[in-house]
């Protein structure tokens, strides 16, 4: 496959070792992980163009990763 955007050691370049501890040390970090990479690959499909769908659909599909993302990145930073 192509390269995917939006995968979370681009998001948070800094924060790989980080992102690859809580993965494999917190349960609830790494269901949020993989429901992140599931979705941008979900929504990289649509952008290009290989799953067609609504735009509605499409935007409410980046809502959601957007707000796993948050999630994520406040794990990451403890707050």
């Amino acid at each position: 496959m192509t390269h995917v955007p939006h995968e979370l050691a681009e998001e948070f370049p800094d924060q790989t070792d980080k992102l690859h501890d809580l993965k494999m040390n917190n349960a609830h970090f790494a269901k949020l992980a993989d429901e992140y990479h599931q979705l941008n690959r979900e929504i990289h499909r649509i952008e290009s163009g290989v799953e067609p769908t609504s735009d509605a659909y499409a935007t409410d599909l980046r809502k959601k990763r957007m707000v796993l993302k948050d999630e994520i990145s406040a794990m990451i930073t403890g707050a």
